[in-house]
């Protein structure tokens, strides 16, 4: 289920074109907060941390930014946008249609700061592995929070949707995910039930209400044509407890797949797996990693 086609390219790294602090800006418009190593190591890898941390102090002062210390953590501090930033930033051109979240205060930040920053760490893990690869995905090739309509009025929110293009030789293919991140905060059982959603995604083909279908020139198709010409693949990363726990919450992912149908249709259509967030940072997402949700042996997501 992937495609090659012509696309604009995101670049391997930030464009200088953009100062810094206006990188610094998109960066937390797009993924809410950031730590200041985290900052570094998307925008700036290869230079001094003051070369990010001089930038964000100025912000702040400009009331632009602010930051929460993060506990047991020597003082590291997660950044995040003011009212004022956010402000600032939603007519950013990458940051165009994505809805403001500000944070208006350390505490309301300190609620989100543990989910948010294991997103963080997971594009992360993409974004290091692209760099050593060639391959092209960017600081701004990844968005969390993204929603999606379902029947029956409902939406189902995925963790991330990420844009990644696969150099290989002269061919460059494009590849897309839905990712759920897991901190091992919900039972496994809710965990796995996220398969039903995506497959509610996949099938869901909304009606035109108050036209006779007689005079339908067409059938809408399905919803995620919307927004992709394939649907993503559905990618879970997992972290928080044990090799047992963990492997045990994979394994119940892939009996969603086996005991419900349309999940499994699902299965055989998109590419799924599911891999532990620290094997992902040791041996990179291109690693034998994954563990496909429907068959087969571990092996790179871009080979699911």
């Amino acid at each position: 289920m992937t495609t090659a086609f012509e696309t604009v390219s995101s670049g391997r790294t930030p464009s200088p074109i953009d100062p810094l602090p206006h990188q610094l800006l998109a960066v937390l418009g797009q993924h809410r907060m950031a730590t200041t190593n985290q900052l570094h190591e998307l925008l700036r890898p290869s230079a001094a941390r003051q070369t990010i941390s001089g930038p964000l102090n100025k912000l702040r002062r400009d009331g632009l930014v602010d930051y929460t210390v993060l506990p047991a953590s020597n003082r590291s501090r997660a950044w995040y946008l003011t009212s004022e930033g956010a402000r600032l930033t939603k007519d950013f051109p990458a940051l165009r249609g994505r809805p403001p979240y500000p944070i208006n205060s350390a505490t309301a930040a300190s609620l989100k700061t543990p989910h948010t920053l294991t997103v963080v760490r997971t594009h992360l893990a993409f974004v290091t592995d692209a760099r050593r690869r060639g391959d092209e995905h960017g600081h701004l090739d990844w968005t969390p929070e993204v929603s999606h309509p379902l029947s029956d009025g409902e939406r189902i929110i995925t963790d991330a949707v990420m844009h990644y293009t696969l150099i290989e030789g002269e061919e460059r293919t494009k590849l897309r995910a839905f990712i759920e991140v897991d901190r091992t905060t919900m039972s496994s059982e809710r965990l796995a039930s996220k398969l039903i959603e995506y497959a509610r995604l996949w099938s869901y083909e909304p009606q035109l209400i108050g036209r006779p279908r007689s005079r339908q020139t067409a059938a809408p198709g399905a919803v995620w044509l919307r927004w992709y010409p394939v649907f993503p693949r559905v990618l879970f990363v997992l972290t928080g407890a044990s090799r047992y726990v963990l492997g045990n919450r994979i394994n119940d992912l892939q009996a969603m797949v086996t005991v419900h149908p349309l999940v499994g249709t699902l299965a055989r259509q998109v590419p799924m797996g599911a891999a532990v967030l620290e094997d992902l940072e040791q041996q990179g997402p291109t690693g034998n990693v994954w563990t496909p949700l429907a068959e087969g042996d571990s092996c790179p997501w871009t080979q699911l």
